[in-house]
């Protein structure tokens, strides 16, 4: 398995896990990595990796998934002819527009980056929310608050 990305919570810094059968079969110098080795991102691997596996954690980030899940079906049940379905797990999470406004997609995504939103346009039809996972509910409504206005303005 290769580990990359959320490993060094940002800093670039990638991993392979292996059995011991498999990691048997690697010798010194048949394996290499562009990220690897670097004390920076080893030390923020390890800080990382200390705050994922603190007791409760998971479970905190799951209730802020479900928390992001809710917000975004609320705006759904406010704008029907502007959002069709909220989708997603955990704290990935897309907002499905509806055929009438998906050609605002990208205009959405710009609109939400000028109040502070970071989100993507995905495969053309959904609004594309990946908030950290040390987000705070407050945050999340700072987030859905912005999304809500940006939605209003919307005429389908």
């Amino acid at each position: 398995m290769t580990l990359a990305k959320a490993l060094g919570n940002g800093l670039p810094i990638g991993a392979m896990l292996a059995t011991e059968k498999v990691a048997a079969a690697f010798t010194a110098g048949t394996h290499a990595s562009t990220f690897g080795g670097n004390p920076v991102a080893c030390a923020a691997a390890v800080a990382t990796m200390q705050v994922m596996q603190k007791e409760g954690f998971l479970a905190e980030v799951q209730e802020k998934g479900a928390y992001l899940a809710d917000r975004l079906t609320e705006l759904q049940g406010r704008y029907p002819s502007v959002v069709d379905a909220v989708r997603g797990m955990g704290l990935i999470q897309g907002l499905v527009l509806s055929e009438a406004v998906r050609s605002e997609g990208p205009a959405i995504v710009n609109r939400l980056f000028e109040e502070g939103i970071l989100a993507n346009f995905a495969g053309g039809i959904a609004l594309r929310f990946l908030p950290p996972l040390i987000i705070s509910r407050q945050e999340i409504d700072i987030m859905i608050d912005a999304l809500d206005l940006v939605l209003q303005s919307l005429k389908p």
